[in-house]
């Protein structure tokens, strides 16, 4: 069987506080459930681990204000392509496990207001 190539993936940098880093992880790894259950290619969520190269004058710990007791976070869903993206997303927020009144009611595990996002074109390693 020949593997899909990801050719779209949406990017997310953000700040979690150290103290929500377990409630964080199980957050992400239930996203990674519900992504791929429709049909996500690639789910990654990455704690930073070397962010201050002495090489790049914006480093994510500055980019984000990262404070000391916070780590910066890199996460992506990879997809075949934009409306493939737009197909998985529509089918994830219409899935009844996001209408669970656990999941309405918890509270999230990092500050909404600090997260970048976008939606990028694979242009190598597609």
């Amino acid at each position: 069987m020949a593997k899909v190539k990801v050719g779209y993936v949406d990017g997310f940098v953000l700040v979690v506080p150290k103290k929500n880093l377990d409630a964080y992880r199980k957050m992400a790894r239930g996203g990674e459930k519900l992504w791929r259950k429709h049909g996500a290619l690639d789910y990654k969520e990455c704690w930073g681990d070397d962010l201050n190269p002495k090489w790049v004058t914006l480093t994510f710990p500055k980019m984000t204000k990262m404070k000391p007791s916070e780590i910066v976070v890199f996460s992506y869903i990879g997809y075949k392509s934009k409306a493939h993206r737009d197909k998985v997303n529509k089918l994830v927020m219409s899935d009844p496990s996001m209408n669970d009144p656990k999941y309405k009611k918890m509270k999230m595990p990092f500050d909404m207001k600090r997260m970048a996002y976008g939606g990028f074109k694979v242009i190598v390693g597609a």
